[in-house]
């Protein structure tokens, strides 16, 4: 048997590998694929140093890796890539069957480089690190910390449009529609997406101040360097094919904008906004709702609104999920 780590220097260097694990992996989320952490490396990876590592478990491994081991070091503490204001989700790709081999091998080396405290980020409750790393590292005598850190919601979504108003509550289904028929009756109005690189950069400016108008704490978010982030990943996702940026224009004037992400047959909602101004017309609510009837019309099969508990996403009929904190730390 062969079980050894291969440091991590580079997201393009072990792009295919990382990829193929990825897929098999039931983590598989677009945060956690190589070109999305390299864009974010890229901004954000000042004061910190990669220390992540491929794991290649026993012989046989296709690729021979089996897990990813995506990690930064700052002083010393260690964290995922990624950040909770830029990666919805995160963890380990870990190929089934490898999880114990691999969180024995974090630990290994969490000892050899005398890391004092370990933060993972944004671990879904159903994440096997959850569930196997606890009590394997304070079997080894770490002190493990686990706490909820926020909420994220979803809806699986049906074959058609009907369908799904059939799945909303009577009272949510009679809102949406009554909000649509009142945006029928009295206005102009179309909503529509933006998929190709340069037509997604030349409209970005007008998706970053809708998303500034619509509250305050975005307006707040947009810092320079996340301001960067939004240019450089909304051009890499769509030269890759998964961006859909969408805007409602009414009676002639652009009021709304979603965007979003499309992956492994699911759509992401990563942010919205609106001008406070047509806000009697719900038009944020609406311009997601059209978003979600489009997943609908391509055959997605799943409608993710990520981070965050906004009310809205209730009304639209997603399911409420917890996601976690855990630190691990030497005693």
């Amino acid at each position: 048997m062969i079980v050894a780590n291969t440091p991590i220097t580079s997201f393009q260097e072990i792009e295919a590998e990382w990829e193929a694990v990825l897929h098999d992996s039931p983590a598989d989320t677009l945060f956690l694929t190589p070109q999305w952490q390299k864009v974010w490396w890229d901004i954000f990876g000042d004061g910190r140093t990669m220390c992540g590592f491929s794991y290649h478990g026993a012989d046989g491994v296709p690729d021979g890796v089996a897990a990813i081991a995506s990690l930064v070091k700052s002083g010393d503490t260690v964290t995922f890539v990624g950040s909770q204001d830029t990666f919805d989700y995160n963890d380990f790709p870990i190929r089934p069957g490898h999880e114990e081999g691999f969180y024995r091998s974090l630990l290994e080396c969490m000892e050899e480089q005398e890391v004092r405290l370990l933060r993972l980020d944004s671990l879904r409750e159903s994440s096997s690190t959850l569930e196997l790393l606890p009590e394997m590292a304070r079997g080894l005598g770490y002190t493990v910390e686990i706490e909820q850190e926020d909420v994220t919601s979803g809806i699986a979504l049906p074959g058609t449009w009907d369908e799904y108003l059939g799945m909303l509550n009577k009272k949510d289904r009679h809102e949406l529609r009554r909000k649509l028929r009142r945006m029928d009756s009295q206005t102009d109005w179309k909503w529509y997406s933006l998929s190709e690189p340069t037509q997604v950069a030349e409209r970005l400016g007008e998706f970053l101040t809708l998303m500034r108008l619509s509250r305050e704490d975005k307006d707040e978010f947009m810092t320079p360097d996340r301001e960067r982030f939004f240019h450089n990943i909304t051009q890499r996702m769509a030269e890759m094919g998964q961006l859909q940026l969408f805007f409602l224009d009414q009676d002639g004037a652009t009021v709304a904008t979603s965007l979003c992400f499309d992956y492994g047959g699911s759509r992401l909602l990563y942010n919205s906004g609106y001008d406070p101004e047509y806000g009697y017309f719900s038009v944020g609510l609406l311009l997601n709702a059209m978003c979600l009837k489009d997943a609908i019309d391509r055959g997605l099969g799943y409608f993710d609104f990520l981070r965050g508990p906004e009310p809205y996403k209730a009304h639209l009929g997603g399911q409420q999920m917890s996601l976690y904190q855990m630190v691990v730390t030497k005693s």
